[in-house]
């Protein structure tokens, strides 16, 4: 593990160009690809495969049709909030996720701004930069504060997803919306928010997320309560676990 955290850290200098933040080719709605994210997929990629032979290779800029889901697969997404990369948010985060047979099993997600390592592997809990963490202990969505995605590749779902947070923002303390799917769910698990959701994400947004999440004692589901695949798009909701029976009741009422 430790010859992977040095290697994802070392991303930082790809991260860190602004020329190459604004070289941006759109590849859809508000669907954005930068020489960051190639420039990132294209360090890991053979530093990965000289570490761990064994193990496929699957990324958000690439084809994936060779993937045999049944063995044990990284799951890449170079640069998680390009949008925000795009925009010098400071929002964004190399995620790198390892599933084996449709279980995600370990989970590195890093913002080279904030120089935050979120990380885990399966039965031996989650970290922030060497600290044990942990998922709040909210009850009720009265107390809790809970992060929302937008889908912003989908604006036909505005409706439904704009309702949804509606409901949400009635029933919880407050929401909020960082635009990247990967640094919610690292928030979740260190305790700075209680739940997230958000419809449609990409196998490559949540896997290292889900693993770190489950390690800091949360829990990560579809909108009906069943595990996401890591195959195709899902909706992803996550929670501390206390909260996610109320969650996945407004969900999956809405998303009938």
């Amino acid at each position: 593990m430790e010859k992977l955290l040095e290697l994802i850290k070392e991303t930082k200098k790809i991260a860190a160009d602004t020329d190459s933040a604004h070289d941006v080719t759109v590849k859809g709605l508000a669907d954005f690809v930068t020489k960051v994210d190639m420039g990132i997929q294209e360090f890991l990629k053979p530093r990965l495969a000289e570490l761990y032979p064994d193990i496929q290779f699957m990324s958000e800029e690439k084809d994936n049709s060779e993937i045999d889901p049944s063995g044990k697969v990284w799951i890449l997404d170079p640069i998680d909030g390009t949008t925000n990369l795009i925009h010098d948010y400071k929002m964004s985060a190399v995620s790198l996720g390892l599933v084996d047979n449709g279980e995600p099993v370990l989970g590195v997600v890093y913002n080279p701004f904030s120089d935050e390592l979120f990380y885990a592997e399966k039965g031996k809990g989650a970290f922030l930069n060497g600290r044990p963490i942990h998922v709040t202990d909210a009850e009720t969505l009265a107390k809790s504060l809970v992060s929302v995605g937008t889908s912003p590749y989908r604006k036909d779902l505005a409706d439904k997803n704009f309702e949804l947070i509606k409901k949400f923002f009635i029933e919880c303390e407050d929401i909020r919306r960082c635009g990247s799917a990967a640094l919610d769910l690292c928030y979740l698990a260190c305790g700075r928010i209680d739940g997230f959701f958000e419809k449609n994400l990409k196998p490559w947004d949540y896997a290292a997320g889900i693993a770190i999440v489950r390690e800091a004692g949360g829990c990560v589901t579809d909108f009906i309560g069943d595990e996401p695949s890591y195959q195709v798009p899902s909706d992803i909701c996550a929670s501390n676990g206390k909260i996610h029976e109320y969650m996945i009741n407004i969900l999956g009422a809405n998303d009938e």
